[in-house]
């Protein structure tokens, strides 16, 4: 788990916290991305004077994406580092209702004496996925006429033929 006590962490000090988060795990279920490996987690959290709480390290992960251009399933790997700041709701700045969240400063719960550090590494891996991802630089796609992948196969389409679905524009602009 990718908890820590807070108490536990004022009193002995800075925690480092190894763990991976699966695939399966529900924090990835509203998630349009696919998880291949574990999202592997390396942390060091710390609390400072001022009552904040600050985890530093990286996490590393293999997503499966499709290639922008034809389709083909493309592995993606992910290594990024971590910098996660949880301040106290008495110490924001500002009036109750800004949120910091552009800042990447979260609020620590003020009852609770967990902190719960996966959502906030899975909204880091979401943000690190690329979106559009091409399986090579020279990928050539798919023919916009008759779809085949034309890194495996040639086709005798014609790509500059015009698309009929504009014809009766085509005749307005004509007259």
């Amino acid at each position: 788990m990718l908890t820590v006590s807070l108490t536990e962490l004022d009193r002995t000090g800075p925690i480092r916290l190894r763990d991976e988060i699966s695939g399966d795990d529900p924090l990835w279920s509203d998630w349009a991305g696919e998880l291949i490996s574990p999202v592997s987690v390396d942390v060091k959290v710390s609390a400072t004077p001022t009552g904040q709480v600050v985890a530093l390290g990286r996490f590393q992960a293999r997503l499966g994406r499709e290639c922008r251009r034809c389709l083909e399933p493309v592995e993606v790997s992910l290594d990024e580092e971590l910098t996660l700041l949880w301040v106290p709701p008495d110490r924001r700045r500002g009036a109750p209702s800004d949120t910091d969240e552009n800042e990447g400063v979260r609020q620590l719960d003020p009852v609770g004496d967990q902190l719960d550090l996966s959502p906030a590494i899975r909204e880091e891996v979401v943000l690190a996925a690329p979106v559009f991802v091409t399986c090579r630089d020279d990928c050539r796609g798919l023919c916009p006429v008759c779809g085949i992948n034309l890194n495996q196969e040639t086709c005798d389409c014609d790509p500059d033929e015009p698309d009929p679905r504009w014809d009766a524009l085509r005749a307005l602009t004509e007259d």
